[in-house]
């Protein structure tokens, strides 16, 4: 029978003496509880922005990303492409040619990136899913076309349904430039807009797709990439089908996954989420000081039974350990409550959407959240080193009271 658990519960839970010390037990632990739901759900909130970001991104980013380890672009072969395709768990490998080129349609014009892409490109992005306006063929009929970002169709005002007027791209070329022909500095080709696509702001205010074919031509890459875009078959892993590239390629090439593809916004998401954990964390610790004043409080109270139990041969661990136990349990009952609490705001989050984004441009109307176990790991470690920390010293002075002097 562990005697300082059921002395450590029979304090925390009387009823016949309700005084300060009771009140401040409870605003102790009214004060982890909310703070530990807080942290449960700003967590969550953060796992949901994480998410959301890799849900947008996916449908424009490939499973696996390969690109020159130093330089923008790279020379490829029948040789090299068929070396990459019969790679276990390659399932397509789309060939890209991206850079910026400047686009005039009627009167307007802008700096885009022109992305051409081979014919398989849409067998492994969902951007033709994307496509809000007109259609997402880049070649139809022997005839090119462009699909265009939503905001580059606002900046040009471009309108798809207007097969008579083109857009018209304009690339500097690799020649010696003649001041008496200045526009013979660039190269200079016209395409139909086919449809309009919207992803995200990112994308949608800079991108123009392209047939790969078209890209050579005005930017004269040749036999030039800037990148591969692969996917994966699903009977295979990702980073195993990433490392089998790798050894292939050699250090001279970048074999990206999803996330490796933005690592900088990621690693923002997270460092942005370790910092309200610490901040939340410490939050807590200002909560739990009341578990501190409560158990000092306590022990000048309880003089007489210490007295009483170190003289029928309670030791000073045994007296340590009670009021420890007391710190705890405040603690763990307002963790647990707060635990149940953020976990049943997040679920009506996700089911009703109760608190939006409250902006008309958002992806989507309400805060996204996902809960996480290691989130509510984490929480209780915390909460368990801040619960030893305010308890500590009450503790100790309760097992260091003389006996004589409260007997």
């Amino acid at each position: 029978m562990n005697v300082p658990f059921l002395i450590a519960k029979r304090y925390f839970f009387s009823r016949k003496k309700r005084n300060i010390i009771s009140i401040i037990s409870n605003i102790a632990m009214i004060g982890v509880a909310v703070g530990t739901m807080a942290l449960i759900v700003v967590l969550s909130v953060f796992n949901g922005l994480e998410d959301l970001i890799r849900e947008i991104y996916s449908s424009f980013d490939p499973d696996l990303k390969i690109s020159a380890a130093e330089g923008k672009s790279f020379e490829t072969d029948t040789e090299f492409m068929n070396r990459i395709r019969h790679t276990p768990g390659v399932l397509v490998v789309s060939e890209v040619i991206e850079d910026n080129a400047l686009l005039r349609y009627n009167d307007r014009q802008m700096v885009v990136k022109v992305k051409g892409v081979s014919d398989n490109f849409f067998q492994q992005n969902k951007i033709d899913s994307a496509v809000v306006e007109g259609h997402s063929q880049l070649t139809l009929n022997d005839t090119y076309y462009a699909l265009v970002g939503r905001g580059v169709q606002y900046q040009l005002s471009i309108r798809p349904t207007n097969k008579f007027v083109p857009l018209q791209f304009l690339y500097p070329r690799n020649a010696k430039f003649n001041p008496l022909n200045p526009e013979g500095a660039f190269n200079s080709m016209n395409i139909a807009p086919g449809g309009i696509f919207a992803i995200e702001r990112q994308y949608d205010d800079a991108y123009v797709f392209v047939p790969l074919n078209f890209a050579e031509e005005l930017l004269e890459y040749g036999r030039r990439r800037t990148s591969l875009e692969i996917k994966v078959d699903e009977a295979y892993s990702t980073e195993q089908v990433k490392r089998s590239l790798q050894e292939i390629l050699g250090s001279k090439f970048k074999v990206q996954n999803s996330d490796e593809q933005h690592t900088s916004l990621l690693r923002a998401v997270k460092v942005e989420k370790l910092f309200v954990f610490v901040t939340f964390a410490f939050i807590l610790f200002i909560a739990s000081l009341n578990i501190f004043f409560s158990l000092s409080m306590l022990v000048i109270d309880k003089k007489k039974d210490i007295a009483i139990l170190a003289s029928m041969g309670a030791t000073a661990k045994t007296i340590r350990n009670i009021f420890l136990l007391e710190g705890a349990l405040v603690a763990c009952i307002g963790a647990a409550y707060g635990l149940t609490a953020g976990m049943l705001v997040c679920n009506l989050q996700q089911a009703f959407g109760l608190v939006s984004m409250g902006m008309a441009t958002s992806v989507v109307e309400a805060y996204p959240v996902k809960m996480q176990v290691q989130d509510f790991v984490l929480t209780g470690l915390a909460i368990i080193l801040i619960t030893l920390l305010v308890s500590v010293r009450p503790a100790r002075k309760a097992a260091a009271m003389s006996v004589t002097e409260n007997l």
